[in-house]
């Protein structure tokens, strides 16, 4: 970082962001472009997880089965601000060298910060909430199990991530993949065997005025996209960027930039494809079929095999689910670890950390799963995305200002054109998620 870059900011930092594993994956100084991009491939996938969670799926299986394919366009849209705001976050991590946590804690008051903290971790408690309530309902769709003990399953995945953070980075990142892939996969084959209609989903992906003029249609394009940008991914991505050992000059850091963000990219494509998937699949499955109201995971389970003739389709789908699930939960450990050493300079042990986290979501679930049952732990994935709704413009905001900021980020800042755009992005996320929220709360 040159001089006037550390002047720009409160202090320097007293930490690297994940210092165990920071610039420990190999960049070749001289290989070509292939070489260089599988080397920074790896992150972009690890933050597309949180765009296919299980938080996602209620809000893609209602807008396919309610509306077909008219929402399509709903899902690139938001993919395509998604992937705006994670290119700031990998700038800003290889720029300032900071994660969105420290950069926070560096240019805000203690106050300011304490509060931060305090909104990001209800965040990340709400996002493990939906990953323990969705891999709790695949286990019970695929095997039977009650989804009480489900939920108390899910906390197993603490020894897994204990062991994969002991081999190294790349472990995560290749579980990770894998985990995508099979998603996939088990996507291509619902889509074969439902048989969409090509013409209607290229039509679904322009932009129609009854999205705004229907109020059912606009609640659930507004919940797509307030369920899609996840606020944790900011921070996540803004770190492990800086786990690659590229040169940290400003020629390094401007190519860093560059291949971080196609991989930022490429992997959101992947993800947009599996959300738009989900969409497809309820619109060819359900909505043709005139059962518009499905609007629940176990339902759409439920349904698809009679309506499909196919024994498999309903068992791919669970175990997608499963796979989405166990995905979001290893990404989300990593975000919470950062959040708390970067706003707090505390260090917890991961496996503490990663315990922490995920019983604070297993109490609650639990103890709705007991009580309610089945619907109660579907009302409770959509009141998790209500949460990170309400937590996504303390993260979205301060990434926009720390990167429009010449003063912090030097001839990396944004020009003028994605300065406009990114405001205008923050103020439509911003507007949009509070007009979910009032509908929620005041309007339901």
């Amino acid at each position: 970082m040159n001089l006037n870059l550390k002047k720009a900011w409160r202090k320097d930092k007293t930490m690297n962001s994940l210092p165990e594993v920071y610039a420990s994956v190999k960049v070749p100084r001289n290989g070509g472009f292939w070489r260089k991009y599988l080397a920074y491939a790896g992150p972009g996938l690890m933050i597309a997880v949180g765009y296919m969670d299980p938080g996602n799926w209620a809000t893609d299986i209602a807008g396919g089965a309610q509306f077909g394919y008219t929402l399509l366009s709903v899902i690139l849209i938001s993919n395509l601000f998604a992937m705006i705001l994670q290119h700031l976050s990998v700038k800003l991590g290889i720029v300032a060298e900071r994660d969105l946590a420290q950069a926070c804690k560096d240019h805000f008051s203690p106050t300011t910060n304490f509060i931060l903290w305090v909104f990001c971790e209800i965040a990340i408690a709400a996002c493990d909430l939906a990953e323990v309530i969705g891999s709790a309902i695949a286990l019970n769709l695929l095997f039977g199990i009650p989804l009480t003990w489900g939920i108390v399953i899910t906390t197993i995945d603490v020894l897994i991530i204990l062991l994969l953070q002991a081999k190294g980075f790349r472990w995560i990142e290749s579980i990770v993949g894998g985990l995508i892939f099979i998603i996939l996969g088990c996507f291509v084959y619902e889509l074969v065997i439902s048989k969409p209609a090509l013409n209607e989903i290229f039509g679904g992906l322009i932009p129609k005025k009854e999205i705004i003029s229907n109020p059912a249609m606009l609640y659930i394009a507004i919940g797509i996209l307030g369920a899609t940008v996840m606020p944790h991914n900011l921070y996540l991505h803004s770190s492990i960027v800086q786990t690659r050992d590229y040169d940290r000059t400003q020629k390094g850091k401007k190519e860093a930039i560059k291949f971080a963000t196609i991989d930022s990219s490429v992997s959101l494509i992947l993800a947009f494809f599996i959300n738009a998937a989900i969409l497809i699949l309820a619109a060819a499955t359900f909505h043709t079929s005139g059962n518009k109201n499905v609007a629940d995971i176990h339902d759409a389970y439920k349904m698809l095999t009679p309506i499909l003739g196919a024994s498999m389709a309903s068992i791919a789908f669970a175990i997608a689910l499963l796979a989405s699930g166990q995905n979001s939960t290893l990404t989300g450990t990593l975000a919470g670890q950062i959040v708390m050493e970067g706003f707090l300079n505390i260090r917890l042990k991961p496996w503490l950390r990663r315990l922490i986290t995920r019983l604070i979501a297993v109490i609650p679930a639990l103890i709705v799963a007991i009580i309610y049952g089945e619907k109660g732990t579907t009302d409770l994935l959509v009141l998790s995305q209500v949460i990170l709704s309400m937590q996504l413009s303390f993260a979205v905001v301060p990434l926009v200002m720390f990167t429009n900021d010449k003063a912090k980020m030097g001839e990396f800042a944004n020009k003028p054109f994605l300065k406009s755009c990114v405001w205008v992005i923050a103020a439509i996320i911003i507007g949009l998620n509070t007009y979910l929220l009032y509908q929620t709360f005041v309007v339901k």
